[in-house]
């Protein structure tokens, strides 16, 4: 990795998209300091001392790189995005029409859904913004300068531009920079808070300036924990089945073309990090929801209650033990299936096999076609599945831990978002590098 990083910076080309990138970076990372109009900045940070952990809170500011507790015009982040491209997705499934554009639309239809989804994307942050209002107003009025129909306007303006901003940066960073510029937005966001984790370790382990060897243990066992995480994260991300595929010769004029073999890679989490992405979204959005119009909710009862607890289950202990098991069985099965989707909708094993049968090519001891195509779907399938439930394993183990109320950046779901994000980033880099080698050759 520190190969292809010095690799980069030496390649004029490569270091200009990193640059870009990392300024842009900069500028997510001041927006998330930079609070909205007509709030009293004095009075927020004492209310949050007061309020002390809310781990929905907690999560959603772990996401957004501490924009949420600093009520910044990032405070949304990029979930809003994030869900309207998870309702689009699902709704492609139900409306046939949708679902052609998705599959056959080629570049027009790809603007087309991107039109669609930031359409969705600020309404729901309208939604969103205005939910947030309305808690802090009825459950913290002080914090605000005055309130009334014009400070509403300009706070829900401020919250929505920050999210338009957010999208454009991610669409700017994937377009002219490197790697997938909403899922570096939300590592940044994650990584900003891991100093503040180190701090809370260390806090642990020297109660009242005094060493506590029980502390400790935990401590270690955290770290231990994470190395081994990263670890097995990394190599799940890295596996691949190899498939070989063989080509025939054939005379076409006076040469022959032909005869080699190849082998087509199949990785065994070959969706990336996005469906672990999605599914922490999908499963705390209702409670995010719930809270900004029902501050009070977690010492509620009822339907509602019981579906606030149900989905800030993946990232809290202090609910009772039938919410976290269902939690993470639903959170389970969200991974698998955005897992599948995922997958199948990057890798078609029919149009791979009718690739392979047009260029005369067959895969040893498989007949070209229907065969092929089954052949590869099978492989796929158990490949997804292994990768899936892994990811998704990995995600649920914290929730039944030792649950020590330490920063939510050392959770499965945060980590596998970091691991897989950073491969990803570091092999599109040795990608751009492998294409200006080639284009240099070639001039």
């Amino acid at each position: 990795m520190f190969k292809t990083l010095k690799n980069a910076f030496k390649t004029p080309d490569v270091r200009k998209k990193i640059l870009y990138t990392l300024a842009l970076i900069v500028a997510f990372r001041f927006g998330c300091f930079i609070t909205v109009p007509g709030i009293d900045a004095v009075a927020l940070a004492n209310m949050l001392d007061q309020a002390g952990g809310n781990t929905l809170t907690g999560l959603i500011d772990i996401i957004s790189g501490g924009a949420f507790s600093n009520l910044s015009i990032f405070a949304m982040s990029i979930t809003p995005y994030i869900t309207a491209s998870i309702v689009i997705q699902l709704l492609g499934m139900i409306i046939p029409s949708l679902e052609r554009l998705i599959k056959e639309g080629g570049e027009e239809g790809k603007a087309k859904i991107n039109r669609y989804t930031k359409i969705l994307t600020l309404a729901l942050a309208v939604i969103e913004a205005l939910g947030i209002y309305i808690s802090y107003s009825s459950s913290n009025p002080a914090i605000f300068v005055k309130t009334g129909f014009e400070t509403a306007f300009v706070i829900t303006i401020a919250l929505v531009a920050g999210t338009a901003i957010l999208m454009w940066l991610g669409e700017q960073i994937t377009s002219r920079g490197i790697g997938n510029g909403i899922s570096l937005i939300i590592f940044v966001g994650i990584v900003s808070s891991l100093p503040r984790a180190a701090i809370m370790l260390w806090n642990l382990v020297m109660q009242n300036s005094l060493f506590s060897t029980t502390n400790f243990l935990i401590a270690l066992a955290v770290i231990i924990g994470a190395i081994i995480l990263v670890a097995g994260v990394v190599f799940v991300q890295q596996a691949e089945r190899r498939v070989p595929v063989q080509y025939a010769k054939k005379v076409v004029g006076r040469k022959m073309y032909g005869g080699q073999n190849t082998h087509i890679p199949l990785k065994l989490a070959m969706a990336g990090v996005m469906p672990i992405i999605f599914a922490s979204s999908f499963m705390t959005f209702p409670a995010m929801i719930i809270q900004i119009f029902n501050p009070n909710i977690a010492t509620q009862s009822g339907f509602l209650a019981g579906l606030y607890k149900f989905s800030i289950a993946i990232s809290s202990s202090d609910v009772p033990v039938q919410y976290i098991i269902i939690s993470a069985i639903v959170y389970l099965l969200l991974i698998l299936g955005f897992t599948y989707f995922y997958t199948y909708a990057t890798f078609n094993p029919a149009e791979v096999s009718n690739n392979i049968k047009k260029n005369g090519g067959f895969i040893p001891g498989i007949r070209a076609g229907k065969p092929t195509t089954d052949y590869l779907a099978s492989i796929l399938s158990k490949l997804t599945l292994f990768g899936g439930m892994f990811l998704a394993l990995i995600a649920i183990i914290p929730m039944f831990g030792s649950f020590t109320g330490l920063n939510i950046a050392f959770g499965g779901t945060s980590i596998l978002i970091v691991v897989g994000v950073a491969i990803e980033t570091v092999q599109q880099l040795e990608s751009q590098l492998v294409m200006r080698h080639y284009k240099g050759f070639l001039e």
